[in-house]
């Protein structure tokens, strides 16, 4: 299979970000624990903040962002609707059967 080197990277970072929403993580220890260097990191950081999928506090520290939260929360939705209809299915055939 073929990947694009830079956007796996970028995926990894997004994956590292993960279990930090509350009080964040920094460049350096985002590139500690995906052993990049913190320009590549911080290269990668803010093409991820640019496009909303990750964000930067105050502090400097970096968190998931509000465009990776509206996908999940949309995916969850679908599924809702998802797991409602199919019930509704099962109570259909459950009463004509």
């Amino acid at each position: 299979m073929s990947t694009v080197k830079s956007v796996s990277k970028a995926l990894k970072v997004l994956k590292a970000l993960r279990g930090h929403s509350l009080s964040g993580i920094t460049i350096t220890e985002l590139s500690s624990q995906l052993d990049e260097s913190p320009s590549q990191t911080y290269r990668y950081l803010q093409t991820l903040v640019d496009s909303g999928f990750a964000n930067q506090l105050d502090d400097g520290k970096y968190v998931l962002g509000l465009t990776l939260i509206q996908i999940a929360k949309a995916h969850d939705t679908e599924i809702q609707r998802a797991q409602d209809r199919i019930a509704e299915i099962i109570q259909r055939t459950s009463v004509i059967a």
